[in-house]
């Protein structure tokens, strides 16, 4: 995914090109989901009103909406009254697994298959170089 900063007021706006393989709300939900592994917002806290969201993402608030449902429905969020949706304490670890396992499964052989074929051993790869 390619992203355009964008100027705003408060300059936080970023508006990826959105893939037309998947919906764009499973996009922003796989969006908002990487920053939970990376812990933003931590467990306890608030997420950013639907109506940032939007507007950072240059979204309907609608698809912003849809995103957030989707977390929640993955027990990741919830809905306190009147406060808006908060990180549920023990999200980030419940998405770490998750993750972990669908990369296991699902992107590890394929990536496995690709050095194979590439001729690159386990040698040549440098796990803990830094960009």
């Amino acid at each position: 995914m390619v992203c355009y900063f964008t100027n705003t007021p408060d300059g936080t706006a970023i508006m990826p090109t959105w893939d037309d393989r998947q919906p764009i709300y499973q996009q922003l939900a796989d969006l908002l989901a990487a920053q939970l592994l990376d812990g933003e917002p931590q467990e306890g806290q608030a997420m950013p009103s639907v109506r940032v969201l939007a507007t950072r993402h240059l979204l309907n608030p609608l698809t912003v909406n849809r995103a957030l449902q989707a977390l929640g429905e993955e027990g990741l969020l919830e809905n306190r009254r009147g406060l808006g949706l908060f990180v549920v304490a023990g999200a980030r670890e419940r998405l770490r697994a998750a993750e972990r396992q669908r990369f296991l499964e699902d992107e590890w052989p394929r990536l496995r298959d690709r050095l194979r074929r590439l001729g690159i051993g386990a040698e040549q790869l440098q796990w803990e170089q830094q960009s």
